[in-house]
């Protein structure tokens, strides 16, 4: 098949939309449901940075996509008592499925921007992962195989119309790639830099140059996953999946922020008072989520106040204040921080150390290195200087 008509493109009134080869045969197969322009584009970005990671790590990886750039991204490691409970998928038995692992963290580390995911998974999918996928509001998976089982239940899934597609794990597009912007013809050469590359650790600017392998190996996932992520960008990894990613933003600041606050938000999702909330029985998965973020954050009273509580919860919770949130978050360690490009000023810095990132991974080449380098020295932060610059648009 050279081509594939589509509903419509980014947006109803934009008529007509395909996608087409023009050499050569579309190296997918569309096994259930109809994909749109949208699920392609995050489908084909997500399979690249899962097929990325796993080819880095030699791990199973997985992706859950929103609107061309990763809500999460990790590898297949197990979970631990703690994680199964945050990322509510304990009454699935995944421990012998890397793969459900690696989509259950993916999805788990930032659920209220993975509702309605696109998800990309390295390896076949399994019965385990497709149980995970079942349950989740999600618009399709792209995987290199499925297994009966697991392809017979994705196909009852939003009533037999979920999206199942089928890539090609030995496809490779041609090295240069074209676009068009306002009938304009854009081209270059794709990004096939490799960011496995122990080169990338030789420039340590800062006084403490110890990378310990996990401390490697979640950079290299910073970085592969911000090669697919609208820029500016940047992420924050911890024990092998993505906790905070922050896209798209003019400033690097607010890039780095918002994903400390995501960084901060998954961690306080592990604090006792959160993880013993005492929802109703029947509470949908959606409002438990909305719910949990709301009450982690300082507008709790939308949730706890009288006549509200009851919508949620069997009895209404302490308030987690604002100081006990300030010291389950300083317990943060070890976390790794990835940068598309030079970090500019040390306020970064500042702002990724309240989050327990204790090793960095960007770039350089800011007239203020010596600043950025002088905070990281501040804390003991461990930085490389990769030279390697990610934008992706």
């Amino acid at each position: 098949m050279k081509e594939l008509a589509l509903k419509y493109g980014c947006n109803p009134n934009q008529k007509p939309s395909r996608i087409f080869m023009t050499e050569g045969e579309l190296p997918l197969e569309v096994l259930n449901g109809r994909p749109g322009y949208i699920n392609f584009l995050d489908a084909l970005n997500s399979w690249q940075l899962v097929s990325e990671l796993k080819a880095a790590t030699g791990l199973a990886s997985a992706a859950s996509f929103k609107h061309v750039s990763p809500a999460g991204a990790a590898v297949g490691l197990p979970l631990s008592d703690t994680l199964k409970q945050i990322y509510f998928v304990g009454d699935i038995d995944i421990d012998d499925s890397p793969i459900a692992c690696a989509y259950a963290r993916a999805r788990g580390a930032d659920r209220m921007s993975s509702y309605g995911d696109f998800i990309a998974l390295s390896d076949t999918c399994d019965r385990a992962t497709a149980l995970l996928i079942k349950r989740e509001v999600s618009d399709g998976v792209i995987a290199p195989d499925y297994t009966p089982e697991a392809l017979e239940i994705l196909r009852e899934k939003r009533k037999g119309t979920y999206n199942v597609i089928k890539i090609d794990p030995a496809y490779r597009p041609e090295p240069i790639e074209r676009k068009q912007v306002f009938g304009i013809t854009f081209e270059q050469g794709r990004n096939e830099i490799r960011l496995d590359d122990p080169a990338l650790f030789e420039n340590i600017p800062t006084a403490n140059k110890t990378f310990p392998e996990e401390a490697r190996r979640d950079l290299i996932i910073a970085l592969i996953t911000l090669k697919y992520t609208q820029s500016n960008s940047v992420c924050y990894v911890k024990d092998g999946q993505a906790i905070g990613i922050g896209a798209g933003q003019q400033s690097r600041i607010h890039c780095t922020r918002l994903a400390g606050n995501k960084a901060d938000i998954w961690w306080l999702r592990q604090h006792p008072k959160v993880m013993n909330l005492p929802f109703i029985e029947k509470i949908r998965r959606a409002d438990r989520d909305n719910t949990i973020d709301v009450y982690i954050s300082d507008d709790y009273d939308d949730v706890l106040a009288d006549g509200i509580w009851q919508q949620f919860f069997t009895e209404k919770p302490e308030v987690l204040t604002r100081e006990e949130k300030k010291a389950w978050i300083a317990q943060n360690t070890k976390v790794a921080l990835g940068s598309d490009a030079f970090f500019p000023f040390g306020d970064n810095i500042e702002r990724a150390h309240k989050s327990g990132v204790e090793f960095i991974a960007q770039a350089g080449g800011s007239v203020r290195d010596d600043h950025v380098i002088a905070t990281c020295d501040k804390y003991g932060i461990a930085m490389t200087f990769t030279g390697v610059r990610l934008f992706h648009h």
